[in-house]
């Protein structure tokens, strides 16, 4: 039931990103804003460390702070300042772990599992400068659809060792397909992007399977939200390294 409730809300996702799209680069900008604080705020409690409200709000302002940054840089470069969000929001988490004080607990696992957050949220970035490089016609749309595939593959209760390698297949199948028929982006790099899109969710999913927790609510958000943000910043360098 967990898998395919985050398989709705990661499509969800996806699609607003999208579409957003639609309406120029700030109204996608707004869309990831939103997306970043449900992923952002809701990790911490996925990986259960210490200081949830704390880092949740370094998370999702680093989402936050990337996407509008994204949506307001001049091209082509369009995720200049992504890098410095990073080191910026994983400075934060760091000072958090700092002023909690030595002989806190996890501190170590607090400090690399929000920093793995800050880089997700960040990353979200991506969808956005993928739309301004090359139009919602392109990687975006090739990048939505295997996206889309991977997610609905993963909510299905088998193993592992079934799912994710099907979901890497069908995602790597998806892209080209929607490539040829709705873009005009070239088979190979439609497929590159298609299989990394699928290789994440699939890795995702395997990380979410060896909680022996039961999952809250925020971090069922975050799982679902987060890799679908990091995403797009995979599309993002694959349209520039592949195509252009």
């Amino acid at each position: 039931m967990g898998g395919a409730a985050a398989a709705g809300i990661g499509v969800a996702g996806t699609l607003a990103l999208v579409v957003s799209s639609l309406g120029g680069p700030f109204t996608q900008a707004a869309v990831a804003v939103v997306l970043s604080a449900g992923a952002g705020l809701g990790w911490p409690f996925f990986l259960g460390i210490p200081a949830k409200r704390t880092n949740g709000v370094i998370l999702a302002l680093s989402g936050a702070v990337s996407g509008v940054a994204a949506a307001a840089a001049s091209g082509p470069e369009y995720l200049s300042w992504t890098p410095s969000v990073i080191a910026l929001g994983i400075m934060a988490v760091i000072v958090v772990q700092l002023i909690r004080g030595t002989g806190q607990s996890h501190r170590l696992e607090s400090t690399l599992g929000a920093s793995s957050g800050v880089l997700l949220c960040a990353l979200g970035a991506g969808w956005i400068a993928t739309a301004r490089f090359t139009g919602m016609g392109s990687m975006l749309l090739v990048a939505g659809i295997s996206t889309t595939v991977a997610l609905l593959v993963g909510a299905i209760n088998w193993p592992d060792t079934i799912v994710a390698p099907l979901a890497i297949i069908f995602a790597g199948l998806a892209a080209p397909l929607a490539a040829l028929v709705l873009t005009g982006v070239t088979v190979i790099p439609a497929t590159a992007a298609g299989v990394l899109i699928g290789a994440v969710l699939a890795a995702v999913r395997r990380l979410n399977r060896t909680r022996l927790r039961p999952m809250p609510r925020p971090g069922l958000v975050a799982l679902a939200l987060g890799p679908v943000l990091a995403v797009g910043s995979l599309a993002y360098f694959i349209d520039k390294l592949l195509i252009y």
